[in-house]
Protein backbone atom coordinates (compact mmCIF):
# COMPACT_ATOMS: atom_id res chain seq x y z
CA UNK A 1 0.00 0.00 0.00
CA UNK A 2 1.18 3.41 -0.94
CA UNK A 3 -0.42 6.21 0.57
CA UNK A 4 0.05 9.94 -0.70
CA UNK A 5 -0.26 12.79 1.28
CA UNK A 6 -0.24 16.88 0.50
CA UNK A 7 1.71 18.44 3.39
CA UNK A 8 0.97 20.96 5.35
CA UNK A 9 1.26 25.03 5.41
CA UNK A 10 2.41 25.34 9.16
CA UNK A 11 5.68 22.89 9.90
CA UNK A 12 7.58 22.59 13.32
CA UNK A 13 10.63 24.14 13.62
CA UNK A 14 14.03 22.66 11.97
CA UNK A 15 15.60 21.91 14.99
CA UNK A 16 19.49 21.74 15.55
CA UNK A 17 19.89 18.21 13.77
CA UNK A 18 22.39 18.01 10.79
CA UNK A 19 21.45 20.00 7.67
CA UNK A 20 19.86 18.52 4.63
CA UNK A 21 21.68 16.17 2.67
CA UNK A 22 19.81 15.83 -0.28
CA UNK A 23 21.06 12.60 -1.89
CA UNK A 24 19.97 10.77 1.13
CA UNK A 25 16.33 11.32 0.43
CA UNK A 26 14.10 8.87 -0.66
CA UNK A 27 13.14 8.69 -4.55
CA UNK A 28 16.83 9.83 -5.35
CA UNK A 29 15.21 9.82 -9.23
CA UNK A 30 13.74 13.49 -8.21
CA UNK A 31 17.23 14.52 -6.38
CA UNK A 32 18.31 16.46 -9.84
CA UNK A 33 14.75 18.26 -9.95
CA UNK A 34 14.84 19.21 -6.04
CA UNK A 35 18.41 20.58 -6.41
CA UNK A 36 16.72 22.48 -9.07
CA UNK A 37 14.04 23.87 -6.79
CA UNK A 38 15.74 24.35 -3.79
CA UNK A 39 18.55 26.40 -5.75
CA UNK A 40 15.82 28.89 -7.06
CA UNK A 41 14.06 29.01 -4.14
CA UNK A 42 17.12 30.27 -1.86
CA UNK A 43 18.22 32.31 -4.29
CA UNK A 44 14.67 34.03 -4.84
CA UNK A 45 14.51 34.11 -0.54
CA UNK A 46 18.49 35.60 -0.62
CA UNK A 47 17.75 38.58 -2.41
CA UNK A 48 14.57 41.00 -2.65
CA UNK A 49 12.40 39.78 0.20
CA UNK A 50 9.16 41.95 -0.74
CA UNK A 51 9.71 40.23 -4.11
CA UNK A 52 10.03 36.89 -2.48
CA UNK A 53 7.04 36.90 0.05
CA UNK A 54 4.99 38.18 -3.24
CA UNK A 55 5.79 34.70 -5.05
CA UNK A 56 5.27 32.77 -2.33
CA UNK A 57 2.20 34.63 -1.60
CA UNK A 58 3.49 35.03 2.46
CA UNK A 59 1.19 37.33 4.16
CA UNK A 60 3.00 40.13 6.35
CA UNK A 61 3.04 38.31 8.94
CA UNK A 62 4.69 35.15 7.41
CA UNK A 63 7.74 37.80 6.65
CA UNK A 64 10.19 35.12 8.69
CA UNK A 65 9.54 32.53 6.35
CA UNK A 66 11.76 34.14 3.40
CA UNK A 67 14.71 34.46 5.92
CA UNK A 68 14.42 30.63 6.62
CA UNK A 69 14.05 29.00 3.32
CA UNK A 70 17.52 31.41 2.37
CA UNK A 71 19.18 29.13 5.16
CA UNK A 72 17.53 26.02 3.89
CA UNK A 73 21.07 24.61 3.21
CA UNK A 74 22.22 25.08 6.48
CA UNK A 75 19.33 24.67 8.37
CA UNK A 76 18.67 21.60 11.04
CA UNK A 77 16.94 18.73 9.70
CA UNK A 78 14.58 16.53 11.09
CA UNK A 79 11.91 13.45 9.95
CA UNK A 80 9.66 15.26 7.79
CA UNK A 81 7.12 13.11 10.17
CA UNK A 82 7.75 15.58 12.59
CA UNK A 83 8.26 19.10 10.24
CA UNK A 84 5.03 18.33 9.04
CA UNK A 85 1.70 19.36 11.30
CA UNK A 86 -1.39 20.77 10.75
CA UNK A 87 -5.37 19.17 11.07
CA UNK A 88 -4.48 16.01 9.16
CA UNK A 89 -0.75 15.12 11.02
CA UNK A 90 -2.27 15.65 14.23
CA UNK A 91 -5.15 13.28 13.74
CA UNK A 92 -2.67 10.98 12.19
CA UNK A 93 -0.40 11.39 15.22
CA UNK A 94 2.84 9.22 13.78
CA UNK A 95 4.54 9.55 17.24
CA UNK A 96 2.12 7.81 19.26
CA UNK A 97 1.92 4.92 17.06
CA UNK A 98 3.44 1.64 18.03
CA UNK A 99 6.87 0.11 16.52
CA UNK A 100 5.27 -1.98 13.95
CA UNK A 101 3.05 0.79 12.66
CA UNK A 102 5.74 3.38 12.66
CA UNK A 103 7.56 0.68 10.50
CA UNK A 104 4.30 0.73 8.58
CA UNK A 105 3.77 4.31 7.84
CA UNK A 106 7.78 4.68 7.14
CA UNK A 107 6.85 2.29 4.09
CA UNK A 108 3.91 2.91 3.37
CA UNK A 109 3.22 6.95 3.37
CA UNK A 110 4.38 9.65 0.54
CA UNK A 111 4.25 13.25 1.28
CA UNK A 112 3.96 15.41 -1.60
CA UNK A 113 5.76 18.87 -1.76
CA UNK A 114 6.26 21.84 -4.06
CA UNK A 115 9.80 21.72 -2.62
CA UNK A 116 10.94 18.08 -2.67
CA UNK A 117 8.38 16.28 -4.94
CA UNK A 118 7.50 13.96 -2.72
CA UNK A 119 9.45 12.88 0.67
CA UNK A 120 9.04 9.41 3.03
CA UNK A 121 8.27 10.53 6.43
CA UNK A 122 11.78 9.30 7.79
CA UNK A 123 13.52 11.37 5.11
CA UNK A 124 15.11 14.07 7.18
CA UNK A 125 14.18 17.60 5.80
CA UNK A 126 14.26 21.38 6.65
CA UNK A 127 11.37 23.31 7.88
CA UNK A 128 10.33 25.57 4.43
CA UNK A 129 7.51 27.27 3.22
CA UNK A 130 6.91 26.85 -0.87
CA UNK A 131 3.63 25.28 -1.51
CA UNK A 132 2.76 23.29 -5.17
CA UNK A 133 0.68 26.40 -6.25
CA UNK A 134 4.11 28.31 -6.23
CA UNK A 135 5.57 30.14 -9.56
CA UNK A 136 9.00 30.50 -9.23
CA UNK A 137 10.44 32.87 -11.58
CA UNK A 138 12.85 30.63 -13.37
CA UNK A 139 10.85 27.05 -13.11
CA UNK A 140 6.81 28.75 -13.59
CA UNK A 141 4.21 26.64 -11.80
CA UNK A 142 5.59 23.92 -9.30
CA UNK A 143 2.84 21.74 -10.23
CA UNK A 144 3.48 21.80 -14.11
CA UNK A 145 7.40 21.35 -13.20
CA UNK A 146 7.52 18.32 -11.03
CA UNK A 147 5.02 16.14 -13.89
CA UNK A 148 8.01 14.69 -15.91
CA UNK A 149 9.94 14.11 -12.99
CA UNK A 150 7.38 12.63 -10.90
CA UNK A 151 5.95 10.46 -14.26
CA UNK A 152 9.41 8.92 -14.39
CA UNK A 153 9.74 7.67 -10.58
CA UNK A 154 5.93 7.32 -9.25
CA UNK A 155 5.16 4.33 -11.17
CA UNK A 156 7.80 2.19 -9.95
CA UNK A 157 7.31 3.50 -6.07
CA UNK A 158 3.71 2.62 -6.35
CA UNK A 159 4.76 -1.09 -6.87
CA UNK A 160 1.77 -3.79 -7.73
CA UNK A 161 -0.28 -2.66 -4.87
CA UNK A 162 -2.69 -0.24 -3.50
CA UNK A 163 -2.71 3.90 -3.78
CA UNK A 164 -4.47 5.45 -1.76
CA UNK A 165 -4.49 9.04 -2.69
CA UNK A 166 -5.81 11.67 -0.10
CA UNK A 167 -3.90 14.74 -2.02
CA UNK A 168 -5.60 17.94 -2.75
CA UNK A 169 -6.12 18.63 -5.93
CA UNK A 170 -2.75 21.30 -5.69
CA UNK A 171 -0.51 18.20 -5.29
CA UNK A 172 -3.00 15.64 -7.12
CA UNK A 173 -1.43 17.69 -10.05
CA UNK A 174 1.51 16.93 -10.08
CA UNK A 175 0.95 13.26 -10.51
CA UNK A 176 -1.97 11.31 -11.79
CA UNK A 177 -1.72 7.71 -11.66
CA UNK A 178 -2.07 6.73 -15.22
CA UNK A 179 -3.38 2.80 -16.41
CA UNK A 180 -3.17 0.06 -14.27
CA UNK A 181 -1.48 1.84 -11.48
CA UNK A 182 -4.71 4.48 -11.75
CA UNK A 183 -6.72 0.91 -11.68
CA UNK A 184 -5.77 -0.43 -8.26
CA UNK A 185 -6.36 4.00 -7.10
CA UNK A 186 -8.48 4.74 -4.52
CA UNK A 187 -9.24 8.80 -3.94
CA UNK A 188 -11.16 9.64 -0.91
CA UNK A 189 -13.81 12.52 -0.43
CA UNK A 190 -14.92 12.64 3.29
CA UNK A 191 -18.30 14.49 3.78
CA UNK A 192 -20.57 15.65 6.50
CA UNK A 193 -23.31 12.77 6.12
CA UNK A 194 -26.18 15.15 7.26
CA UNK A 195 -25.44 17.75 4.47
CA UNK A 196 -23.10 15.65 1.66
CA UNK A 197 -21.20 18.43 2.05
CA UNK A 198 -17.09 18.99 2.74
CA UNK A 199 -15.90 20.38 5.23
CA UNK A 200 -11.95 21.17 5.29
CA UNK A 201 -11.03 20.77 8.77
CA UNK A 202 -13.02 17.72 9.52
CA UNK A 203 -11.74 16.15 5.69
CA UNK A 204 -8.50 16.69 6.66
CA UNK A 205 -9.16 15.32 10.51
CA UNK A 206 -10.67 12.17 9.13
CA UNK A 207 -8.10 11.57 6.73
CA UNK A 208 -5.80 11.37 9.14
CA UNK A 209 -7.71 8.72 11.50
CA UNK A 210 -7.97 6.52 8.38
CA UNK A 211 -4.41 6.37 7.97
CA UNK A 212 -3.86 6.31 11.81
CA UNK A 213 -6.62 3.19 11.77
CA UNK A 214 -4.83 1.21 9.00
CA UNK A 215 -1.35 1.40 10.19
CA UNK A 216 -2.51 0.57 13.56
CA UNK A 217 -4.72 -2.11 12.90
CA UNK A 218 -2.10 -3.88 10.46
CA UNK A 219 -4.48 -4.21 7.78
CA UNK A 220 -3.22 -4.43 4.33
CA UNK A 221 -5.85 -4.12 1.25
CA UNK A 222 -4.68 -5.31 -1.90
CA UNK A 223 -6.74 -2.77 -3.97
CA UNK A 224 -9.15 -0.61 -3.87
CA UNK A 225 -12.13 -2.76 -3.26
CA UNK A 226 -10.60 -4.55 -0.62
CA UNK A 227 -10.15 -1.10 1.22
CA UNK A 228 -13.82 -0.56 1.62
CA UNK A 229 -14.16 -3.55 3.79
CA UNK A 230 -10.91 -2.65 5.50
CA UNK A 231 -12.37 0.78 6.38
CA UNK A 232 -15.98 -0.52 7.10
CA UNK A 233 -14.52 -3.57 9.06
CA UNK A 234 -12.37 -0.04 11.07
CA UNK A 235 -16.03 1.52 11.74
CA UNK A 236 -16.37 4.17 9.02
CA UNK A 237 -19.07 4.53 6.55
CA UNK A 238 -17.73 4.35 3.40
CA UNK A 239 -19.77 4.51 -0.08
CA UNK A 240 -17.81 3.13 -2.94
CA UNK A 241 -17.96 3.97 -6.92
CA UNK A 242 -15.72 2.02 -9.25
CA UNK A 243 -14.65 3.19 -12.72
CA UNK A 244 -16.44 3.24 -15.46
CA UNK A 245 -13.48 1.23 -17.54
CA UNK A 246 -10.02 0.51 -16.94
CA UNK A 247 -7.44 3.29 -15.90
CA UNK A 248 -9.27 5.31 -13.64
CA UNK A 249 -9.57 4.99 -9.81
CA UNK A 250 -11.65 4.22 -7.63
CA UNK A 251 -14.06 7.34 -5.86
CA UNK A 252 -14.43 6.90 -1.80
CA UNK A 253 -17.10 8.96 -0.09
CA UNK A 254 -16.27 8.45 3.88
CA UNK A 255 -19.19 9.68 6.01
CA UNK A 256 -19.11 11.51 9.25
CA UNK A 257 -22.03 12.21 10.81
CA UNK A 258 -20.46 14.87 13.29
CA UNK A 259 -18.13 17.60 12.59
CA UNK A 260 -15.03 17.46 15.17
Amino acid sequence: MLVLLPPSEGKAASGRGAPLKPESLSLPGLTPARETVLGELVELCSGDEEKAREVLGLSEGLRGEVAKNAELRTAGARPAGEIYTGVLYDALDLASLDAAAKRRAARALLVFSGLWGAVRVTDRIPSYRCSMGVKLPALGALGAYWRAPMAEVLPAAAGDGLVLDLRSAAYAAAWKPHGEVAGRTATVRVLHAPTRKVVSHFNKATKGRIVRSLLASGSAPAGPAELVEALRDLGYEVEAQAPARAGKPWALDVLVAEIH
